[in-house]
C-alpha cells in the first residue's frame, strides 16, 4: 500500500483531521485502481477493531503488514524488545486529567469527589511484533475454514438484542434474509456459509435498523454489511473474498460519506467481536492492552 508523508508538527493531528487525509488518500488510491487500499483498511480493522477508527486508519496506512501492536514499554513486559533502527507507528493517545467536583457536588457522593476529562491528544508510538525479538508470544485463538463456536455465540448474542435466528428453506435462493428483530438463514450450507451469512444479516440488524437506513441506498447497504463479514470473517480465521474494487463509486468521492460508512462498518464488526470472545476462562494469557 503507497504511503504519504503527513507533514511533522509539534502539534499532533487531530482525530478528525487523521481520518480526512487517510480518507482523501484512500479515495485517491482507489480511484487511481489500487483496489487493494481497500483491503488493507478492512484487512487491520479485523486486527485492530478496540482501537479507534482514527488510529485503526493510521496503523493500515503506515504498515498494512501489521498484525499486533503495542508500546515500546508494553514489549519489555512482555519480555521482546524493539530491534534497534525500527521506525514506530505514530498514532494519537487520549491526555487524561482529573477534575474536582464542587464541593456541592462531592458532598453528594463521596467516592465520586472527582472525574476523569478529556483533555487532548498527544502522538505516541506503537511497534508491530515483527519489530520485535524476544520470547515468542501464545498464539492468539484462531480458526480457519471453521468458525468454531462463533455461530452459537453470535446467535445469543443477538437473542439478548430481541433479533431471533431460525432456518427456513422457504427463502432459496436468498442464503439469509433479515426482517427486523428476525433473521432466517437457508438450512444446508457449510458452517463456514452459515457463519457469514449470520454475519452479514447481523450487520443489517445493527447497521440499517435506525434512522440511518432512510439515508442509504440498498447498495451502500449491502455493501457495509459485506465489509463487515470481510472484517469479522479475517478475524476470526475464515478465507473471506476481497473487499469490491467498486466500493469507492458508491460515494462518488465523497470523503465524508465514505468516512461515515467506513466507520459505522468498524463499530458494528467490533460488537460482533467482542460478542466472539470467548469466556474469560477460555482466554488463556491475556493479550496486551491497545488503545
Amino acid at each position: 500500500m503507497k504511503t504519504i508523508a503527513i507533514t511533522d508538527s509539534k502539534k499532533p493531528y487531530t482525530k478528525q483531521e487523521l481520518i480526512a487525509a487517510n480518507i482523501k488518500l484512500l479515495i485517491e488510491q482507489l480511484e487511481a485502481g489500487h483496489s487493494e487500499a481497500l483491503t488493507n483498511y478492512l484487512t487491520a480493522m479485523s486486527r485492530f477493531h478496540s482501537y479507534s477508527f482514527g488510529n485503526v486508519l493510521e496503523i493500515a496506512r503506515q504498515m498494512p503488514s501489521a498484525t499486533r501492536v503495542a508500546g515500546f514499554w508494553t514489549w519489555k513486559n512482555l519480555s521482546r524488545s524493539v530491534m534497534a533502527g525500527q521506525k514506530g507507528i505514530r498514532i494519537l493517545a487520549p491526555i487524561v486529567g482529573v477534575r474536582r467536583k464542587k464541593d456541592s457536588e462531592a458532598q453528594k457522593d463521596i467516592t465520586k469527589q472527582s472525574e476523569r476529562i478529556l483533555l487532548g491528544f498527544r502522538n505516541a508510538y506503537v511497534f508491530d511484533i515483527s519489530q520485535t525479538d524476544g520470547v515468542d508470544l501464545p498464539e492468539m485463538r484462531e480458526v480457519s475454514g471453521d468458525p468454531g463456536e462463533s455461530i452459537d455465540r453470535l446467535a445469543a448474542f443477538l437473542k439478548s438484542k430481541g433479533i431471533a435466528v431460525s432456518y427456513s428453506e422457504n427463502i432459496a435462493p436468498a442464503l439469509g434474509m433479515s426482517y427486523g428483530g428476525r433473521i432466517v438463514l437457508l438450512p444446508g450450507q457449510s458452517k463456514a456459509e452459515t457463519f457469514s451469512t449470520l454475519v452479514h444479516e447481523a450487520g443489517h440488524e445493527l447497521l440499517h435498523r435506525s434512522e440511518r437506513r432512510t439515508a442509504t441506498t440498498k447498495t451502500v447497504r449491502e455493501t457495509e454489511a459485506e465489509a463487515v463479514v470481510f472484517v469479522v470473517g479475517k478475524a476470526v480465521g475464515l478465507v473471506t473474498g476481497s473487499a469490491s474494487a467498486d466500493y469507492i463509486q458508491l460515494y462518488k468521492g465523497n470523503a465524508s460519506l465514505l468516512a461515515e460508512s467506513l466507520e459505522v462498518v468498524q463499530q458494528t464488526a467490533g460488537v460482533i467481536l467482542a460478542a466472539l470472545e470467548p469466556p474469560l476462562a477460555e482466554n488463556g494469557p491475556a493479550r496486551s492492552s491497545k488503545r
